[in-house]
This record gives C-alpha cells, structure tokens and sequence, in this order.
C-alpha cells in the first residue's frame, strides 16, 4: 500500500513538473510573439546596409547600441526637427540629450542577465532602470509597455531570458546639450 502511495506522489509531482515546463514554454511562446508585435526589436537589434537599406542584424538581435560605434556629437534639433536617430537605430536623440538603445540578452555583466522579473517590471511600470534609476529614455514607450498585466510582462521577460546572452555594453545616455 505504501509503495502505491509513493508512486501515485512521484507520478503527481512529475505531471507538476512537467506542466511547469509546459507553462515556461507557452510563456517563453507569448513573451516572443508581444515583443516582435510590440516592435522591440526595431530600435533594440542594431540595423547594418542590407541589399534594399537598413536592415536588423539578426546575430545581434536585442543587444541594444553596438558599443564599438562612436558617434559623433548629435545635431542640436531646431524648429520642428527635435529628434534625430543614428543608422543603428540604436541611438536617438532629442531634447533628453542622446539615449542609446539597452542590451536585452541576458548577458550578466551588459544585459538583463543578473535582473529579477520584479526589477523588470518595475522598471515597466515606473519608466526607470530596475524600476529605481534613472529615467528610461525616449524612444522607449515605457509608459504604454508599463500598462500591460504582470502575466504579459512576466512573459516578455520570460522570453527575454530565454535568448542567447550577448556581450555588448552599452553607452550611458549623455545629457541634453545645454547641461554638457
């Protein structure tokens, strides 16, 4: 009888298991399919001269601003041109000062690779790096990502921990010109 027991509970925490895995990979599934509907990909995978223009790089996808590219000092925006990209699309610039697109591989040391999904979401919800620094710059919609539920939020960072680590480590945003 005992022996039964044991068994009916090995069977119950192996389907457990299992069913963890199943959940892992429908989340890993709808974190992917909301960050290519939401476009993330668009400003956070470097583009390079593809046959018919500026295309993503796929073996860079999502590891933000290349950080070997200087760029040259951004253009001052005047009158109605305030914002201006780099080819990269990677880098933007603004009355914000110049943001450079961050590294969303978990890598360790240059990307989300040490952050928990708490700090990920927070820093959805709040527009700030961990949810406790500094500002998330434009182009970075932050305040319409930070409306999505936990599920869907947990699901992007799911999907985003599931990706290829890349070592790439980003520039700091610089301030706007007028506090250089």
């Amino acid at each position: 009888m005992h022996r039964s027991i044991r068994f009916a509970a090995a069977g119950i925490a192996l389907s457990l298991v299992l069913g963890l895995g199943a959940c892992n990979q429908d989340s890993v599934a709808r974190g992917r399919y909301m960050v290519e509907a939401m476009g993330c990909a668009d400003c956070h995978t470097p583009h390079r001269m593809g046959p018919t223009g500026p295309e993503p790089d796929p073996t860079r996808h999502l590891s933000g601003h290349p950080a070997g590219l200087a760029l040259p000092a951004a253009p001052a925006g005047d009158g109605p041109w305030l914002v201006g990209a780099a080819a990269t699309n990677t880098a933007w610039s603004g009355p914000w000062g110049v943001s450079f697109c961050s590294n969303l591989t978990p890598d360790t040391e240059t990307g989300l690779g040490t952050w928990t999904e708490a700090e990920f979401v927070a820093a959805m919800r709040e527009g700030r790096h961990r949810g406790t620094g500094r500002p998330l710059l434009p182009p970075m919609p932050a305040a319409a990502i930070g409306r999505l539920s936990d599920e869907d939020l947990g699901a992007i960072f799911a999907y985003l921990r599931s990706l290829e680590p890349i070592r790439n480590r980003v520039p700091e945003p610089s301030p706007p010109l007028a506090r250089r």
